[in-house]
């Protein structure tokens, strides 16, 4: 078995909500990813790449994941089958881990073979699923996207919280409730930010954040067909032992 891993409010004080602005690139400070070609696919040859250390992954263009887009001669051209090093990825996962791998661009370079100084393609990569054995949690395949500069992708983009030690409701014993844990956005390659921070600190309970909050680089574009959809609520936590009503 294996699977894939892919304001109106009651009183509602001052809420921040903000996302981290991105660095002029995502993939700075991560390595290139190395990848060699391989030219068939299959069981057979996924398994012995993954005996050799390797992780079978293709890359794609955009237009080949997007539902009716034709696809052209270029964006053909521009799938490739390869397999990169298992070491390699996971300390990559290490530094950016779950789920902001798949909201952070690569530098992805395609070599003629392992130690090769020939370079067949070269460009930046969007990781957009990871398949994992789900008794082991072993990779076995990567699907990577071309991200260049001047394209658009969808991207599930993960909702993480601030500022819950000083968050008022919480120090009065609510609970913060997480309703989205990532929001959907198209995003230009250059502007794709690896999380979206959200800043509880001034929420009380019962106060509620929306998407239509979230300030987000203004070429970004929300794919939500309701934006008065809340992020998160603090609710009030029920008394598991309640005192008995004096009569």
């Amino acid at each position: 078995m294996a699977r894939w891993w892919r304001s109106a409010t009651n009183n509602l004080r001052t809420v921040v909500v903000w996302s981290q602005p991105p660095p002029p690139s995502s993939s700075a400070g991560y390595h290139t990813i190395q990848a060699i070609p391989r030219e068939i696919s299959g069981s057979r040859v996924s398994s012995k790449d993954r005996a050799q250390g390797r992780i079978p992954a293709v890359v794609l263009s955009q237009h080949l994941i997007q539902k009716g887009t034709p696809n052209t001669s270029q964006s053909m051209s521009r799938k490739h089958l390869v397999t990169t090093e298992r070491k390699q990825i996971q300390a990559i996962l290490k530094s950016v881990q779950l789920p902001f791998f798949c909201s952070t661009t690569f530098p992805l370079q395609i070599r003629a073979g392992s130690g090769s100084s020939h370079l067949l393609e070269c460009g930046t990569v969007l990781p957009i699923k990871i398949h994992r054995d789900e008794e082991s949690g072993k990779i076995l395949n990567l699907v990577f996207v071309w991200a260049e500069e001047g394209s658009e992708l969808k991207v599930d983009v993960p909702v993480v919280f601030k500022g819950e030690d000083v968050c008022p409701g919480l120090k009065k014993g609510g609970h913060l409730n997480w309703i989205r844990t990532s929001l959907k956005y198209l995003c230009p390659a250059e502007h794709i930010p690896p999380k979206i921070e959200v800043d509880v600190s001034n929420l009380d309970i019962g106060d509620r954040v929306f998407m239509r909050d979230v300030e987000v680089h203004p070429s970004l574009k929300l794919l939500s067909k309701n934006e008065n959809m809340p992020i998160c609520n603090i609710v009030a936590t029920k008394l598991e032992n309640p005192e008995p009503a004096s009569l």
